[in-house]
């Protein structure tokens, strides 16, 4: 087992639930947190409320840094309209959650991994910032060279998780073309996230 998929692990059984509906997560198999206090529940004040729905939606999406995550919430309350959807809609325009959203890959680790070592191009240029910003109507593509990995085969061919409507995505070619920013309700989270919350724990 790598250190990247025993981080994973952590981070779900740190927060109680199952982060990406995987079947193997120990949340699983036990829903308290690790440790010899884990089994202790507490009502959690607002402040928990908050905090504990900032790191779920940062751990969903590979674990952001904290300053990553802060210009993200930063910028959605900056932009004209609900500050909710737009954080949902900045980090679903993320490139590393369009690759993983179009199942190219199993995991949103193995995405900023996968982007990193050069295998994704937009547009057909070869893009390797996991957190590149796409826009609609951006085309984001597997690099021919990187189509017969073992791990994208896989992936693509068990396509565990459904295609967002947001997501156009041509399996034969190894495309997918990003719509739209996405609405809160149409993103397929496994767990109920609360923006809302976190926008107020910035706000503070």
């Amino acid at each position: 087992m790598t250190k990247r998929i025993q981080a994973k692990h952590k981070i779900s059984r740190r927060l109680g639930v199952n982060l990406w509906g995987t079947a193997k997560s120990p949340v699983n198999a036990r829903s308290y947190g690790p440790g010899q206090h884990g089994q202790r529940r507490r009502k959690p004040s607002d402040y928990g409320l908050q905090l504990a729905a900032k790191q779920q939606l940062k751990g969903y999406y590979g674990n952001l840094t904290e300053k990553q995550f802060r210009r993200v919430v930063d910028e959605a309350t900056r932009r004209k309209g609900e500050s909710t959807e737009n954080l949902i809609g900045l980090l679903e325009s993320r490139l590393d959650a369009v690759v993983y959203r179009a199942n190219f890959v199993a995991t949103v680790f193995a995405a900023r991994q996968f982007i990193n070592h050069g295998h994704v191009a937009v547009n057909g240029r070869r893009v390797t910032i996991p957190s590149y910003r796409l826009k609609p109507g951006d085309v984001v593509s597997v690099r021919e060279k990187s189509r017969q990995l073992t791990f994208v085969l896989e992936a693509t061919q068990r396509r565990e998780r459904e295609v967002p409507e947001y997501i156009d995505v041509d399996f034969d070619k190894l495309t997918a073309t990003y719509n739209r920013m996405p609405q809160l309700a149409e993103v397929p989270y496994p767990v109920q996230m609360d923006p809302k919350q976190i926008i107020e724990y910035y706000s503070r």
